[in-house]
């Protein structure tokens, strides 16, 4: 992957995010997706952080769009790793977040680390 094809595939998850349309949003994920994010031990009492698969990504995302209606990312940069890409990006509420996304063979988002620089609801 280059720098290029990272950001574009950055900035086009962005999109699916500020447009609010969970299934697009979904579609940049594997089936069996590992997510680690400090809101899975707040909202789902996981002590390991970890949402597996899809449909705990559904719900996850879901919530998070329906607790922030005016949820608005805008990307800074992308950092290329031989197994994805990191993206750092700054939500609607002022909080910068790096997501480092490791890429299955088809593209796909098969496990993911959300870094908040501030507390994150």
């Amino acid at each position: 992957m280059t720098f290029d094809e990272a950001l574009q595939h950055a900035q086009h998850w962005a999109a699916a995010w500020n447009a609010h349309d969970l299934d697009r949003i979904l579609s940049f994920y594997a089936d069996d997706v590992v997510f680690e994010v400090s809101t899975a031990v707040t909202r789902w009492q996981k002590p390991d952080g970890k949402l597996r698969g899809k449909s705990e990504l559904r719900k996850h995302f879901g919530l998070g769009l329906q607790l922030a209606p005016q949820l608005r990312f805008e990307i800074e940069t992308v950092f290329l790793a031989p197994s994805g890409y990191a993206v750092l990006y700054r939500r609607d509420n002022g909080n910068r977040v790096v997501d480092c996304v490791a890429l299955d063979s088809d593209g796909l988002a098969s496990h993911a680390i959300a870094y908040y620089a501030g507390a994150q609801q």
